[in-house]
């Protein structure tokens, strides 16, 4: 995909004196207490601010936090603490400047955080005013929020349609890079793994990878509406059986082109849904009435496993089992692990992704880890993000 970026711009010394807008992804979690959690977005978007101080460029920053009301500030809105925790990773001053639509005063060599950018009115309709009046303040709009690239809004889109040049900061050109090297010119074979509770709700990508993959290893409740596609017993296991045309339509879809949706051959089941249920493994013809399918079994985790060493490029999204519950977590522990010794390179994405990823400690053995969710499901649904599109646009002219 062809985008200017930020450093392309740096290298022809092109910021120099210019006012950069920046669009971060600063959506932290707080505490109770008003304190932030977990400061990963905060830290990822320091190299973005470093390049453009370092630059010589005045930078302004936004993110968006929460689901404030337009309009209506609230002190829980704010992002106050993250203007401190970023003085604090930057190692200068960063004021926050609050209704900053119509004027921000920054110098040169100098960051500013602007207020919670969902708290002007007409952000989230991508308001065309309000997008000329942002766009009017920079000279240079960096996104580098891949997380809200699915989302076409004012600090998001309309900035973009309007700034003299817009550009991709260095996340956003990374999840560009990574997605094109995994999905527009893979390595063969490609194996997509997509897990989770319900068909209905990864439907649209089970099919767009469908014609892509050749593998498609399904997991979760997914997976038991597979087998239930398949004419296998699922017990009590929540599955989808009105989804059963759709699922033998991917398996078939796959096997038209000579690939294959891997079937599990054991599970691990349980009478109840809980952490210390009893956990007993089972061929897949023996599961019960009363039994729940909860992870895959020894045998299925070992035969994906080698599915994914010999993998030349790999999609994950989901776990395959309730890895939450240690009985029930060793499929996800088997994938997690393949995924990271395999030689192929691999992109993880989905909040219950990057949570395996961080209990199994494999975050430096996958060659991508998205930061965007939904934005990450958009792209593998085939779906253009807007904010990928605008900056395409912005390229040509």
């Amino acid at each position: 995909m062809n985008v200017k970026r930020l450093s392309d711009l740096i290298e022809r010394g092109e910021l120099a004196g210019k006012r950069v807008f920046i669009r971060a992804d600063l959506n932290v979690p707080m505490d109770d207490s008003g304190h932030i959690s977990e400061d990963t977005r905060i830290r990822a978007s320091v190299p973005a601010i470093r390049m453009a101080l370092d630059a010589g460029a005045a930078v302004m920053v936004t993110s968006h936090l929460g689901r404030p009301t337009e309009g209506e500030f609230k002190p829980a809105d704010s992002l106050a603490p993250v203007a401190a925790r970023m003085a604090e990773l930057l190692g200068v001053p960063v004021p926050l400047v609050s209704n900053w639509v119509d004027g921000v005063a920054v110098a040169p060599g100098h960051v500013v955080l602007l207020e919670n950018c969902r708290l002007n009115k007409g952000e989230k309709k991508n308001d065309e005013a309000l997008s000329r009046k942002m766009a009017a303040l920079c000279d240079v709009f960096v996104h580098d929020a891949f997380g809200t690239a699915h989302r076409a809004e004012a600090s998001t889109y309309g900035i973009a349609q309007y700034a003299p040049l817009a550009c991709a900061g260095p996340l956003l050109a990374a999840e560009i890079d990574a997605i094109t090297k995994a999905l527009a010119h893979p390595k063969r074979p490609l194996v997509a793994i997509v897990a989770g509770s319900k068909v209905s709700t990864k439907l649209t990508i089970l099919k767009a990878l469908s014609d892509k993959v050749d593998g498609l290893i399904v997991g979760g409740g997914i997976a038991n509406t597979f087998l239930l596609a398949m004419g296998l017993p699922i017990g009590k296991s929540l599955a989808e059986p009105d989804l059963v045309p759709e699922a033998l339509a991917v398996i078939d879809a796959m096997k038209a082109r000579g690939a294959a949706v891997p079937i599990p051959v054991d599970v691990v089941v349980a009478k109840t849904f809980a952490a210390d249920a009893p956990a007993t493994v089972k061929a897949v013809a023996d599961v019960a009435a009363d039994d729940m399918i909860l992870d895959v079994g020894p045998q299925t985790a070992a035969t994906l496993a080698a599915q994914l060493m010999a993998a030349g490029t790999i999609v994950w999204n989901g776990p395959v089992g309730v890895f939450e519950f240690e009985a029930f977590s060793h499929g996800t522990e088997a994938i997690a692990r393949a995924v990271a010794a395999s030689p192929a390179f691999s992109i993880a994405g989905g909040g219950d992704t990057l949570a395996a990823i961080a209990k199994y400690g494999i975050e430096n053995d996958v060659g991508y880890i998205s930061t965007g969710g939904g934005a990450f499901l958009e792209v593998l649904e085939g779906k253009t993000l807007p904010a990928l599109e605008i900056l395409s646009r912005r390229a040509l002219a």
